[in-house]
């Protein structure tokens, strides 16, 4: 009865893992590469630097915005992203002859290093790993479901592996890889040692991967976990100012004397006399992401209409914020990334190792069964 469970168990385990193995895969190596996507970005792209040469410091994002408005005068600047320090910052803006371009503004001189109208780097990786670049309508994409269903891939194999590998501890103990006996061994050996070790890192992908399907399933059905910025009142509006007087420096000025260690990473601007300035943030918080921090500034009043903070966060809210930095490693900065990005590479090696093992017991027994069918066949013809 034992060995009939157990078979059961290895059976089911297989396929939590294999008949989509080739989809888990690629998902595992996309993700780990989007771990090291602002690294790669800087490798590759000198222009994405944000060289400091005289130790600067950092200008304030106004500026930065400034600078852009006066290279191009006819722009209508709507987005700004801060990254890592190494990073140059990012002023999405329109033009006459630019639908959407992304100015790479040096923080530490002020200067345009380069102006993308292409996808950048780091949003391909993103959208490749979160939704297989499936296209988006009604706030749902299929790609989306598909990826996020991966959590439950996982935590199957995860489940059901520990069930058969029931010793599974003697791996943190007593390592072992046997060499010298055949191929099938060295492959269940390298699998069973990669699970063991990286069970911490597979809780992780699966706990943030549920939640990513749940979320899914809110943007879905067209739940908010947060509330949409609001709008401006029409009675605030003046009848003959066209110009708001809360200017984007004293909205950013605003938002610090809020909360003290407000670190912009996301700024949008107002794109109509009814729009507020929108910034996202993070804080000294370790495990919550870069918008953490949200502010809903009325351009016309300079009053604080909405805000949130980790202090103020609803359950939900807290886990949607906390997701990220557990899902891509971002928690501890480049450490934690390295550290990610390892159990990302030995992830996705579990599942080549898994379907090799599979498919060499599968072939076997298709074999085993051919063969006891021929002798079969020849029994009867010689009775």
């Amino acid at each position: 009865m034992a060995k009939l469970s157990n078979r059961f168990w290895f059976q089911l385990h297989g396929w939590f893992s294999l008949p989509i193995w080739l989809i888990f895969c690629f998902v595992c190596l996309t993700g780990t590469v989007a771990v090291f996507s602002h690294e790669l970005t800087w490798l590759t792209n000198p222009a994405s630097r944000a060289t400091n040469p005289d130790n600067l410091p950092a200008k304030p994002v106004a500026e930065l915005v400034a600078a852009v408005e006066q290279a191009y005068p006819m722009a209508d600047v709507g987005t700004v992203m801060v990254f890592e320090p190494y990073l140059v910052n990012a002023v999405i803006f329109t033009d006459h002859d630019k639908p959407q371009a992304i100015a790479y503004v040096n923080q530490y001189t002020g200067e345009i290093q380069q102006v993308n109208q292409g996808i950048t780097f780091i949003g391909f990786m993103r959208s490749l790993h979160g939704w297989l670049l499936f296209p988006w309508q009604s706030s749902y994409s299929i790609g989306y479901y598909l990826v996020s269903a991966m959590a439950l891939v996982m935590l199957g194999a995860l489940v059901t592996g520990l069930i058969i590998y029931k010793n599974f501890w003697r791996s943190f103990t007593q390592p072992k890889i046997r060499f010298n006996q055949g191929k099938k061994t060295v492959l269940t050996d390298l699998h069973r040692l990669a699970g063991v070790w990286s069970i911490w890192f597979l809780i992780v992908m699966s706990a943030t991967g549920l939640w990513y399907l749940v979320q899914a399933v809110m943007w879905h059905a067209d739940i908010d976990v947060e509330p949409h910025a609001p709008l401006v009142a029409a009675e605030q509006l003046p009848v003959t100012q066209t110009q708001p007087p809360v200017s984007f420096a004293e909205a950013m000025q605003i938002a610090r004397q809020r909360f003290p260690d407000f670190q912009p990473s996301y700024l949008m601007l107002p794109e109509h006399n009814r729009g507020m300035y929108s910034l996202m943030g993070g804080g000294d918080h370790i495990f919550y992401d870069q918008y953490s921090y949200n502010l809903s500034i009325n351009p016309w009043t300079g009053d604080i209409a909405h805000e949130k903070s980790p202090a103020s966060m609803t359950g939900l809210q807290t886990v949607m914020h906390i997701a990220d930095p557990l899902h891509y490693g971002t928690l501890g900065g480049i450490w934690t990334k390295a550290i990610w990005f390892l159990f990302g590479l030995l992830l996705s090696g579990m599942s080549i190792t898994g379907f090799m093992i599979w498919g060499s017991r599968t072939v076997k027994a298709v074999r085993e069964s051919r063969r006891n069918n021929a002798l079969q066949e020849v029994s009867h013809g010689a009775s």
